[in-house]
């Protein structure tokens, strides 16, 4: 979908700049294009404002200007400046490139500790990595370092091996430089300049420097060898153990009885269910660079820009196999040809491009995931077996599955020692699985507000009535495979 531009084509920026297209936006920013081939950030008030009250920007950073009645603030930069989303596909090319974004993660973690920064804007001139405070799911900072020196895989910097496979053009030296520029000096401090190898390396980062959480957590499960399991779907659990863990353990055992990768799967459910959050799960698991084609990242207005994109997206994902490459909201890309429309010509190549990619990518260990709440579009062509062998479907979850799930967050929080999870997971059933984690998010906010240092049952109550279940809520199925 084109990105409706909020300024006119030409339209004169209070620095001379003259506006062009869009690239990038939100309801409260965008990046758009000027004369000469530079580009500008474009806020509304309230969006700057924030910035400003944290000490991010300071008053004179942004220039202030009025369109019809809307009160914007703007930013310019030259070509060869940096202004854009943390979350595109941008990547550096050199090593001062990834320094620049390195220092300014420091920079900006130092005046701002507590903001996301996964759905952030990079300004380069500014040295900020500037918060859009989004809704989204929060991602740690050496996630999103990993995330940006390798133009969009998930790989955090704690992973040293895995990303130093991903970012060789930096040289092991060059990319201990940039983790410590980030301040993150102690997950390679000396270590590859005494000549250590990677893998060496890897192993005391891990031991020196992951914290508690990090020790608990499921993060490459699968080369520590422990089993993989997702709290409130036991069924969904059994599955990728079956089809996808198992076969990628015992490769050799499959392989001799012609059995190759794992096939590519489809997710399917209402809104909710908890589809992102088990692919989420499975790729800590497996500890693998993981890739995502989705409408922000890949859509584009321009005849067969979206295409190629695409091609682009997979073939990361098979440069650096064994990976993991989602598709989200699928419906948008892969709809069916026949149905008609404007776009239908622009559909019938993207479709294409996907019919060819994905066996492809499969024979070259690229576990493909896609996920959709709307089954019945997706085109015949992509949902036959050698393309997407599995299609699962994720409904709303039972009272047995959200007791589950309560448990698990819970045990992660200090409590009392007393809460009982059973009439929670009642009135919880059937509800969106981001519904029970924002009860329990609540509930600890709660908890904090009031002075206590745990969490009690009365909290968790209080956070529950004041989430009330939505329309078309509360609807039973079972899981089905298909």
């Amino acid at each position: 979908m084109a990105l409706e531009s909020w300024l006119p084509i030409g339209f004169i920026l209070p620095d001379g700049g003259i506006c062009r297209k869009p690239r990038h936006g939100a309801v409260d920013w965008q990046i758009v294009e000027t004369g000469g081939g530079g580009t500008a950030l474009v806020v509304a008030k309230s969006l700057h404002d924030q910035w400003l009250s944290t000490g991010l920007v300071d008053a004179s950073s942004f220039q202030h200007f009025t369109f019809g009645a809307d009160e914007l603030f703007e930013f310019s930069c030259g070509p060869s400046e940096w202004i854009a989303p943390v979350n595109s596909s941008n990547s550096p090319n050199t090593r001062n490139e990834a320094l620049g974004f390195a220092t300014a993660l420091k920079a900006t973690r130092e005046i701002d500790t507590d903001s996301p920064l996964q759905d952030s804007i990079y300004v380069e001139r500014l040295g900020r990595i500037l918060p859009t405070y989004s809704l989204s799911a929060r991602a740690a900072d050496d996630v999103i370092l990993g995330y940006w020196l390798t133009g969009g895989a998930q790989v955090s910097a704690k992973s040293f091996r895995r990303l130093y496979q991903m970012t060789n053009w930096l040289g092991s030296s060059g990319l201990k430089d940039v983790v410590s520029a980030a301040g993150m000096g102690q997950l390679a401090k000396d270590m590859l300049a005494e000549g250590a190898d990677t893998d060496h390396a890897e192993s005391k980062i891990k031991s020196q420097d992951a914290s508690p959480q990090d020790a608990d957590s499921e993060a490459a499960g699968l080369e520590r060898g422990i089993p993989f399991t997702l709290a409130g779907r036991p069924l969904l659990e059994d599955f990728f153990n079956e089809h996808v863990i198992d076969i990628v353990r015992n490769k050799e055992r499959y392989a001799a009885l012609g059995i190759g990768f794992p096939s590519a799967v489809v997710l399917h459910g209402p809104p909710g269910c908890g589809k992102t959050f088990a692919v989420e799960q499975l790729v800590n698991y497996l500890g693998w660079p993981s890739f995502q084609v989705d409408a922000s990242s890949v859509a584009s207005p321009y005849i067969h820009e979206t295409s190629k994109k695409v091609a682009e997206v997979f073939t990361k994902a098979m440069n650096n196999s064994p990976s993991v490459l989602v598709i989200d909201e699928m419906e948008a890309f892969l709809a069916d040809r026949d149905s008609g429309g404007g776009g239908s010509n622009h559909r019938v190549e993207e479709v294409a491009e996907f019919l060819r990619r994905i066996p492809e990518a499969t024979k070259s260990e690229v576990l493909v995931i896609a996920m959709t709440n709307k089954v019945e579009m997706i085109d015949a062509a992509i949902m036959r077996r050698g393309r997407f062998d599995h299609i699962i479907e994720v409904p709303p979850a039972t009272e047995v599955e959200v007791k589950a799930l309560l448990d698990k967050l819970l045990t992660k929080l200090p409590t009392d020692g007393l809460i009982d999870t059973s009439p929670l997971a009642k009135r919880l059933a059937c509800r969106p699985l981001s519904d029970v984690a924002f009860v329990v998010r609540e509930g600890a906010r709660l908890c904090a507000r009031s002075g206590a240092s745990k969490i009690q049952q009365v909290f968790l109550v209080d956070a529950l009535d004041s989430t009330p279940a939505r329309d078309g809520q509360g609807a039973s199925r079972s899981i089905g495979f298909l």
